[in-house]
């Protein structure tokens, strides 16, 4: 079962690399754009939930658009959305994905969701043992709702 359930999330992460248009953030700028982003701040949403006929509701921080770097290494812009995906690379190679507009910057520390499904999957990262940010839209089919 667990060689399965690997298989599975290396197959699914294979997808995720290869589907999607990735940028990146430099730390520093991730830093910045994220200053003001912490857990007062963050608003109650409510998106599609795909899957089912029903919506899922937790917060999100307030981010509108998102400062990245395409392949090319030029600067553009991203619009921040509930399909966006991030993908956090420790210094030890070590990979971690959040959604985006779960994302916050606490006491130096990067908070964000693994799962809209479920909210207790939440991460931690110490922005110091941070070597990489990437961010792309999944293609996922989650839209905001009002």
């Amino acid at each position: 079962m667990k060689n399965l359930k690997n298989r599975l999330l290396a197959f699914g992460a294979l997808l995720f690399i290869i589907s999607c248009k990735t940028y990146t953030i430099p730390v520093e700028s991730f830093r910045e754009q994220m200053i003001n982003e912490t857990s007062e701040n963050m608003k109650k949403v409510k998106v599609n939930n795909p899957f089912f006929y029903s919506n899922i509701k937790y917060t999100s921080n307030n981010i509108k658009r998102i400062i990245v770097i395409d392949k090319d290494g030029k600067r553009t812009y991203l619009d921040n959305s509930p399909s966006i995906e991030m993908r956090v690379t420790h210094v030890n190679g070590k990979k971690y994905h959040l959604y985006f507009d779960t994302v916050i910057l606490e006491n130096d520390t990067l908070k964000g969701g693994r799962s809209r499904f479920a909210q207790v999957l939440d991460r931690q990262i110490p922005m110091d043992s941070i070597a990489k940010i990437e961010v792309q839209d999944g293609g996922k089919k989650f839209e905001y709702k009002n």
